[in-house]
């Protein structure tokens, strides 16, 4: 009895600490993703608004399909998700869905149409980099260089 309770416990430890270690690496690219924004933002002269702004609304998240509707519903006229190490990225087409239904009226797109200047592939090469100083440091001088 004792043996079968101490290996429930060390099971039930495992998934705690396997749910605290995606938590945690969730925060971090979350995080990472934001000072990367910032730092394109900054560097081409984009006045934006954190928190729900009108003129620029992206979400970021590891969600799926499914939220697109909730995002529909809400009129988020782009929405970017992060998964499986890289960007996807939907544009809002229809109010009420009827080509793009699969999608609850989101098209994808490979190019964001609120920032077309932004490389995408470049941006998740610098959210997949190892070191967040080191991802925020080049990623600049990739946008200063040009």
């Amino acid at each position: 009895m004792l043996t079968s309770d101490l290996n429930a416990l060390l099971d039930q430890q495992a998934l705690q600490r396997q749910d605290s270690e995606c938590s945690r690496r969730h925060e971090i690219r979350k995080t990472r993703i934001g000072d990367l924004l910032e730092i394109y933002f900054l560097e081409a002269d984009i006045d934006y608004f954190p928190f729900g702004s009108t003129t620029l609304r992206h979400v970021v998240t590891s969600g799926g399909l499914n939220k697109l509707e909730v995002y529909r519903r809400l009129n988020v006229k782009e929405v970017w998700f992060w998964q499986n190490e890289r960007f996807s990225l939907y544009y809002l087409r229809e109010e009420i869905p009827v080509q793009f239904v699969q999608t609850c009226g989101y098209e994808q797109i490979y190019r964001s149409e609120i920032l077309p200047n932004l490389d995408i592939e470049l941006l998740a090469e610098y959210v997949r980099y190892p070191n967040s100083l080191a991802a925020v440091k080049e990623f600049r001088q990739r946008l200063i260089s040009g």
